[in-house]
Parts: structure tokens; C-alpha cells; sequence
């Protein structure tokens, strides 16, 4: 379990924030990484810089942010590293149905209103409740 920081959290979440919005003042483009991912893998997108440069930032930022300030947020998963794998796969193909990730629809969609986005979002928070409850509470797990 790792431990709540509010000061992290919100500097980050503004971060995320000032990057949707830089992206597509400059670039009229929605920060969801997965379609910004998909135009760095072959077929390539014309626009593939500023995808590279994009998730470079996403990348770097947090190394140089831990460089400069030394200490990390502790993270222990007793999860079996195969299910998690399993559970990215899995991810990535309701992304792929879904027409969106949470960075897309939850961030970017719900903040131009988009009824789309909101569905999209409640879905994936019931789908995460479901999860859960059936791990912890039906399976008895982690």
C-alpha cells in the first residue's frame, strides 16, 4: 500500500493538467497517451515528434523530479508480476474497444464536456469498483 502525499498529488495533477491543455493550445490535440502512443508504432504518424517528445516528457519528468529530490514513494505489489502483465493486456484491449484511456476521456473528454467521455469514464471507475470487489471480497486475494 503505498502512502497518500496531497502536496505530490496535486502538483502532479496540475502537471497533467498544464499538459493536456499546452497540447492542445499548441497542437489542437487530446493528451490521451494511448492514441499518442499508437502514432509512435508502426505505421508511424507524420506528427511523430511531438508524440515522442511528449512521452519522452512523461519519462523524464519523474527521474529528474526523484534526481532533485532524492527521496521516492514506496511501492509494494504482492501481486504475481505474470497478472500483471495479464491485467495491461487486458487493459490495453478494453482500451482499444473503448476508443480511449482515462488520460483521454477522464482528463481531456470530461473537461470539454464531451457525454462520450463521461460514459467512457463511468465505466471504467465501475468496471475498477467490479475489480475489486470480486479480488478482495469473492476470490479472497491481495
Amino acid at each position: 500500500m503505498t502512502e497518500f502525499t496531497p502536496f505530490t498529488a496535486l502538483l502532479g495533477g496540475a502537471l497533467i493538467g498544464a499538459s493536456a491543455v499546452l497540447l492542445m493550445a499548441f497542437h489542437g490535440r487530446i493528451a490521451g497517451m494511448t492514441g499518442i502512443i499508437a502514432g509512435l508504432v508502426p505505421p508511424f504518424s507524420q506528427d511523430w515528434a511531438w508524440r515522442a517528445a511528449f512521452i519522452l516528457g512523461a519519462i523524464a519528468a519523474p527521474a529528474l523530479i526523484v534526481s532533485a529530490t532524492g527521496p521516492t514513494i514506496p511501492f509494494d505489489s504482492q501481486v504475481p508480476t505474470l497478472w500483471l502483465i495479464i491485467g495491461g493486456l487486458i487493459v490495453g484491449i478494453g482500451v482499444y474497444f473503448g476508443s480511449g484511456c482515462t488520460s483521454g476521456h477522464g482528463v481531456c473528454g470530461l473537461a470539454r464536456f464531451s457525454p462520450r467521455s463521461l460514459a467512457a469514464t463511468l465505466v471504467f471507475m465501475a468496471s475498477t469498483a467490479a475489480t475489486v470487489f470480486v479480488v478482495r471480497h469473492i476470490l479472497g486475494g491481495f
